[in-house]
């Protein structure tokens, strides 16, 4: 007992040596000497279980602060990118260091450290990065006679913070990281295949979920749905309450059981054709103030939501949104205004202040994709030089996407597919995640370890329930996965217990249902 009670003290004393070490080693790091005219804002060594506050992020970006669940040494810096433009950097570096470095992407059009990320990164020993992308907040405003923060944005931001952030992790830990990887999620998805075309050595592996890729159509699809819808008192126009409680309703008479189980989840919207017009109201005069039924303009704004953007000659340009979607999808881009994203970037990147997003021509479609700046489009044919040094990326989308059409990402593997003629499976994946709206949230088992905060909360670091982790077993251990485990708690919390889990197969595969109970892991197949 004396003996086990020594042993104890013993490595007691041993941690707080080595954790005083870790600190003294944090505090007097001089980041600032490997980065020219930089400038440091934070330096701090930030004890795990510390809620770490951020009174100077911008409010919009609703993250004011974050707890830290690691011992970490915390360095924030400036950094111009040119004379006009500059990155806010963030490196968290944790004191249980496993030698792989992670930097972590951005959403929507906005400059937001995703602090969560980082703080799920540092949990499982990463050394993290992250950074605003070029500017503070979630509009564009800063993007106005500003083409260098444009350029942040499409593709220097990320690439700057991940060159700097191995560099000074080498000089922290005293050797080089063993592997680097990169996680994000929507225009975060985007950075990362962006990453792998033009810096194809940045990173061995990358998580791009829900990918913004064929940026500047996809920009000008968000933008085309005020003008098929119009505002409120419009004729076509379907409030928050029909969308929810009717279409989406019947889209899920019309499609929910194509698998095979009733369970309010579309497993495959591409075999989900779905027509409005069982919607239709017997004349004008019952649909007024109806909740039963659409008028015959509504019907004809719904039909057109669900068909795909074409160009000035009738060219497909962009896919429709999925069936399933219109639930989430009546709160944001059918709410009867224009798009913020998308009026944002018309303003103050293809055209001026002045336009105001009350219509969409193929004039317009043309001009952002002719404007293209910094060639962020995004929309890769082959990835030849990434899979010829052992690159590997994984990717998914969930398909009841609200905001990012999940087919888009099925285009992006089928061009792909004949680009690298038919060998994608050597190097890169891709799982649609049933009952997934954009990114995290929804019906379906849609926890797998994707991002920080709610998307990692209750799941193992393990590869057949984590999609990080199973990009880390492909690069380091060679083991590919064929499939991704997705968790559902009982109402989305996971103190609530598990509600069920489901295999998301990895595509062109779907899943199958052949069991008894929807919600039996085993009950379902990729096939």
């Amino acid at each position: 007992m004396i003996l086990t009670l020594s042993l104890l003290w013993t490595v007691i004393i041993c941690k707080v040596y080595t954790l005083s070490l870790f600190e003294a080693r944090c505090l007097r790091f001089d980041p600032g000497r490997y980065y020219s005219n930089s400038t440091v804002t934070a330096l701090a060594f930030i004890p795990a279980k510390t809620t770490l506050q951020f009174p100077d992020n911008d409010q919009s970006c609703k993250r004011p602060s974050q707890l830290i669940p690691q011992d970490i040494c915390r360095i924030a810096m400036s950094l111009p990118t040119s004379h006009r433009s500059s990155i806010i950097f963030e490196a968290w570096f944790p004191s249980n260091w496993s030698g792989r470095f992670l930097a972590t992407g951005n959403g929507g059009i906005d400059g937001c450290i995703r602090y969560e990320d980082m703080a799920y990164a540092t949990s499982n020993g990463f050394a993290a990065v992250g950074s605003n992308n070029g500017h503070n907040g979630t509009t564009g405003v800063s993007f106005d006679e500003n083409d260098d923060i444009v350029t942040d944005f499409a593709w220097r931001s990320l690439h700057t913070i991940t060159g700097f952030g191995k560099k000074i992790l080498h000089v922290f830990y005293e050797k080089h990281h063993s592997k680097s990887y990169y996680l994000g999620c929507s225009l975060g998805g985007r950075q990362g295949i962006k990453a792998t075309m033009k810096f194809p050595s940045d990173y061995d592996g990358v998580v791009a979920g829900s990918p913004a890729v064929d940026f500047n159509h996809m920009i000008s699809w968000r933008g085309s749905f005020y003008p098929m819808t119009g505002g409120s008192g419009d004729a076509r126009y379907v409030d928050q309450a029909l969308w929810k409680g009717l279409v989406h309703e019947e889209v899920l008479r019309q499609c929910d059981t194509l698998d095979g189980a009733k369970d309010g989840i579309i497993e495959d919207p591409t075999r989900c054709n779905f027509d409005p017009g069982a919607l239709l109201c017997g004349s004008d005069a019952v649909h007024a103030g109806s909740t039963t039924c659409l008028g015959t303009a509504q019907v004809e704004a719904v039909r057109r939501i669900f068909k795909p953007m074409t160009g000035a000659h009738g060219e497909i340009l962009y896919p429709a949104m999925q069936p399933g979607s219109e639930d989430k999808a009546s709160e944001g881009l059918y709410n009867g205004a224009p798009w913020p994203y998308s009026l944002d970037w018309y303003r103050y990147v293809v055209y001026d202040p002045s336009w105001n997003g009350s219509r969409m021509t193929p004039r317009d479609i043309q001009a952002a994709e002719s404007r293209n700046p910094s060639n962020i489009r995004t929309f890769p044919r082959q990835l030849h030089e990434f899979k010829a040094r052992g690159g590997k990326i994984l990717t998914f989308h969930g398909q009841q996407d609200n905001q990012i059409s999940s087919f888009n990402s099925n285009r992006l593997w089928d061009r792909l597919n004949i680009g690298m003629s038919g060998d994608l499976d050597s190097f890169y994946r891709f799982f649609r995640i049933s009952g997934m709206n954009h990114c995290n949230t929804g019906p379906g088992a849609w926890v797998f370890g994707q991002g920080g905060g709610v998307s990692a909360a209750g799941v193992p670091f393990e590869s057949s329930q984590n999609i990080l982790a199973a990009l880390v077993d492909w690069v380091e251990y060679g083991r590919a996965p064929e499939h991704i485990v997705g968790t559902k708690f009982v109402n989305d919390t996971v103190l609530a217990g598990q509600h069920f889990q489901r295999r998301h197969c990895k595509y062109p595969a779907t899943n199958t249902f052949v069991g008894t109970d929807p919600y039996d892991v085993d009950s379902w197949e990729c096939h």
